[in-house]
This record gives structure tokens, C-alpha cells and sequence, in this order.
């Protein structure tokens, strides 16, 4: 473990974390310019935006738990690349939908939140995601205080739930509940063990 508290502490060890965040975006856009889409291209981009703003907020989650298990208190400094790597994403996955399901006509867009429950929560997830990324800076956490950004930055859990209920309703239309299973299971660990240390500290 040595040996990797130490790689995680380098200098170059968070650009390359913020590099890697960046591949799954370069692939799609490589893969749209190279017509590698699939025969629903729009689709699958405001597919994979999604998912993989789930994917990183699910690792944005796991790094408490994981720092404690393993004894790693610098896997802390990935936490921040990773939230805000999750609100990108989610920003692109909603982008894509304005503007490849409905053409930037916002009358529609708006319609469609109030008509379909899966969108209305996926955008409470973004609304509620947008405080959490700008406050999540130095500067910020100065400003607001660090109990209260702690406090603010607890609405994680909430984008969590909203985010899988999301992609439930998502996939029900599909009948498709293989994947919702993986990232309901985790995210019930994660919050677990959230709720475990937090019973401990009240008794």
C-alpha cells in the first residue's frame, strides 16, 4: 500500500485522472465523427453521456468508503475530479437530448419534463448537481464555510436516488433491469456504509 499512497500523492497523478475522465467523451466523439454510432447515433450519445455520468458518480461515492477499507486517505484528492467529471456528463447527456431529440425548442423540452417522469427526475438530479459542482472549489468551500458546504454537499445522496430512478424508469420502457440492478445494488453498499459509520458516531 506504500507504494500506491505514494503514487496517489505524485503531482502528475490527478491531470492523469482528469485525463482519463476525459476518454469515454473523446471516444464518442471520435467514434460520431467516424459514423460508429450505430444506426441511432443520438441515441446512443445521450445513452452513453448518461451512463457514464452514473458511472462516475457511483466512483465519486466510493471513495470515502474505499479510502477507509484500504487505508488510503489520499484517494481524497481524486474526489473532487471525479464530482465534477459526473456534472459534465450529466451536462452532455442533457445537452444531447436538447438538442438531438429536440432541437433546442424549449417549449417541447419543457412539455417533455412535465410529461415524462424519468426526465423530470433526471433534470432534479442536474438542478440539484449544479450547486454541488460550483461549490466545489477552494475558493467556495472558504466562502460558504465548511460546515455548511458539508451540509450542501450531503445533496449527493439525493442526486444519487434521483439519478437511479432515472435510469429505472428509463430502462423499465425496455423491460430491460439487468444494468439498474448493478447500480441500485452498489449504490445500496455505498449508502450502507454510510449509514453504518453514521450510526456509530451517534452512539
Amino acid at each position: 500500500m506504500t507504494n500506491l499512497s505514494s503514487w496517489l500523492l505524485h503531482p502528475r497523478a490527478k491531470p492523469v485522472l482528469w485525463a482519463l475522465c476525459a476518454v469515454p467523451m473523446l471516444t464518442l466523439m471520435v467514434a460520431a465523427a467516424s459514423d460508429l454510432l450505430g444506426a441511432n447515433p443520438a441515441e446512443k450519445l445521450v445513452q452513453e453521456t448518461g451512463e457514464w455520468a452514473l458511472r462516475f458518480l457511483w466512483a465519486t461515492l466510493a471513495i470515502s468508503p474505499l479510502r477507509t477499507w484500504f487505508k488510503l486517505p489520499a484517494l481524497l484528492r481524486f474526489r473532487r475530479a471525479l464530482g465534477v467529471s459526473t456534472f459534465v456528463y450529466a451536462l452532455i447527456h442533457f445537452l444531447a437530448y436538447a438538442w438531438l431529440d429536440k432541437g433546442w425548442v424549449w417549449a417541447d423540452i419543457l412539455k417533455d419534463i412535465a410529461k415524462r417522469n424519468f426526465i423530470l427526475v433526471g433534470v432534479a438530479a442536474l438542478v440539484l448537481m449544479t450547486p454541488l459542482a460550483a461549490t466545489s472549489f477552494n475558493g467556495a468551500i472558504r466562502a460558504i464555510g465548511g460546515h455548511a458546504w458539508k451540509w450542501l454537499h450531503r445533496l449527493v445522496y439525493v442526486v444519487a436516488l434521483l439519478a437511479l430512478l432515472h435510469f429505472f424508469w428509463k430502462k423499465a420502457g425496455k423491460h430491460d433491469f439487468n444494468e439498474v440492478s448493478i447500480y441500485g445494488a452498489i449504490l445500496a453498499a455505498l449508502l450502507g456504509w454510510r449509514f453504518g459509520l453514521w450510526a456509530r458516531n451517534v452512539h
